[in-house]
């Protein structure tokens, strides 16, 4: 349960944490800004960074995790979204993984046994295939077709907006296997294939966003993951920690935001005083850590019920929609007090600001997050 301070270990933890973002890790996301970062110079940084806990901190150590709870591995999150928002999107998704492999049944050991181990040290890199051209949202309406063919399965599609994808040794792909049924397999690039082309954006470019091919991708049957028909359930599953995890990682872009706010706003003078002396500014970033520190609180509430167990679905959406549209106007705001300067590439806020305009769109957009916390609460859906 999380408890508003945070315990010893806890700040051990983070600071630990932070020193090495600051020494080892923030040098290098200055050196790639907006500039996609090689896969080999990738692996090397997620690598570091797996040594503090992250992909595997809240995985329970008998799978190779550090067995801490989930509260603990969104502060270190935070602290490496806060330095890249391009690495922690990257981790965010081998973050998902390590959780999604350990639960498997005991006939698909034999994947989590191959890939597991791998994804936690950082050499690999894995992600999830849902999106298709004309499905975002709508994941029940997904074209990507798998035909059994004897002890095989036929995979054809095409998958797009996949973060980690130009990256991926691994995926796990949602797949059409009937009419009313979808199915995830695990697709390796190696001994599969499949081709990837990364999408260039607004912002984020550092890390992987791509669009995945599948041209008669022949994968055993023995890469079904739980069952086949099963995937819209655990697809479920999956959104309600990605969604609490977006929204902390906008929580991290918008403290850096802040913090880059407080500092400029004690060293720029105007009318002979810093401008923080001046009420509409000070006025301005007291809203700006209110909102910051509200986001956080959501997150830490949804993840706190995951660390007892407790579905949190709606908690999980207000987090993300909240966070990421908290981060927009937040990281907005920074670019008004730097004035001119923010809009110029020598400071971060401009970088930022870019970055959270994209964040609301992934994991559900905003719109569609109120759609299902109305659901939940009135029990009538808005989509026919």
């Amino acid at each position: 349960m999380y408890t508003i301070q945070p315990t010893e270990e806890q700040r051990a933890a983070v600071d630990s944490f932070r020193k090495f973002l600051e020494s080892e890790v923030r040098p290098i996301a200055k050196e790639y800004r907006d500039r996609h970062i090689p896969k080999e110079k990738m692996r090397e940084i997620t690598q570091g960074i797996a040594e503090f806990g992250l992909p595997g901190a809240s995985l329970p150590e008998e799978f190779g995790g550090m067995g801490l709870s989930m509260v603990t591995e969104g502060m270190l999150f935070e602290e490496l979204c806060a330095v890249s928002l391009d690495i922690g999107l990257c981790v965010m998704i081998n973050k998902g993984l390590p959780a999604f492999l350990a639960s498997l049944p005991s006939e698909q050991h034999h994947l989590r046994d191959k890939y597991l181990a791998d994804v936690l040290a950082g050499r690999t890199f894995g992600g999830a295939c849902i999106s298709e051209p004309d499905v975002g949202s709508n994941v029940a309406d997904i074209k990507t077709t798998a035909r059994r063919d004897g002890d095989h399965y036929i995979i054809n599609g095409e998958k797009t907006w996949i973060s980690n994808g130009h990256y991926s040794d691994w995926l796990i792909v949602t797949a059409r296997t009937g009419p009313n049924s979808l199915t995830h397999f695990l697709v390796d690039r190696k001994e599969h294939g499949y081709e990837t082309r990364n999408i260039d954006k607004i912002a984020l470019n550092g890390q992987s966003t791509a669009q995945v091919f599948f041209t008669d991708c022949r994968v055993p049957a023995s890469n079904i993951l739980w069952a086949e028909g099963e995937a819209l359930k655990n697809t479920m599953k999956i959104f309600e920690k990605a969604r609490a995890n977006v929204g902390m990682l906008s929580v991290g872009i918008a403290r850096a935001s802040l913090e880059c706010s407080i500092a400029y706003s004690k060293e720029r003078k105007q009318f002979g005083k810093p401008i923080a002396a001046h009420q509409l500014i000070a006025a301005k970033i007291a809203e700006m850590a209110t909102k910051v520190d509200a986001a956080r609180l959501m997150c830490f509430r949804a993840f706190s019920m995951m660390d007892d167990g407790i579905r949190c679905d709606v908690q999980s959406s207000m987090a993300k929609w909240f966070a990421t549209e908290m981060a927009v106007k937040v990281c907005r705001d920074a670019v008004q007090i730097h004035g001119g300067n923010g809009l110029t590439k020598e400071f971060d806020v401009e970088r930022l600001a870019r970055e959270a305009i994209v964040i609301p769109i992934p994991d559900g957009t905003t719109e569609i997050q109120k759609l299902m916390i109305s659901r939940a609460l009135t029990g009538i859906g808005a989509f026919v």
